[in-house]
């Protein structure tokens, strides 16, 4: 059997782990393993196989991170509106305690709130802009 079966069989395998996880960083595994088949496919030694995998894992994996596709996207899932509802609504709060919480009525329920840094603690209509565990971290509508 010929070495450059079992890297292209290890690329399938790479993609298909790659279809299920979502990450980029499987789909460069397959890019090794591809390059180490067709290394094998023209007759190079396992030696150089192995180095012609890691090499391109490492080189795919640079370019990637040169052009910033591997970065970190958007904001944490606690404050990003398209990940929770709640972001960007509006309640009324009544009056602030001395910790600057208060209880606010909400979606038919009342809510622990906490005043987000740097807003005044004054009564009228605030903004949800985060959700910690079960309290929102309120703001002042502009």
């Amino acid at each position: 059997m010929n070495p450059a079966w079992v890297w292209f069989g290890l690329m399938a395998l790479a993609l298909i782990g790659e279809v299920m996880t979502g990450t980029f960083y499987l789909l460069m595994v397959a890019v090794g393993f591809a390059v180490a088949g067709i290394a094998a496919w023209l007759g190079v030694d396992i030696a150089w196989q192995l180095v012609s995998c890691a090499a391109a894992v490492v080189l795919c994996t640079l370019l990637l991170k040169r052009l910033n596709v591997l970065k970190k996207r958007g904001s944490p899932p606690s404050s990003n509106a398209n990940v929770n509802m709640d972001i960007g609504q509006t309640v009324k709060v009544e009056a602030w305690n001395e910790d600057r919480t208060a209880r606010v009525w909400y979606r038919g329920a009342h809510w622990q709130a906490e005043l987000a840094p740097g807003a005044e603690p004054v009564a009228g209509q605030f903004v949800i802009t985060e959700m910690r565990g079960n309290s929102l971290v309120l703001s002042p509508t502009r």
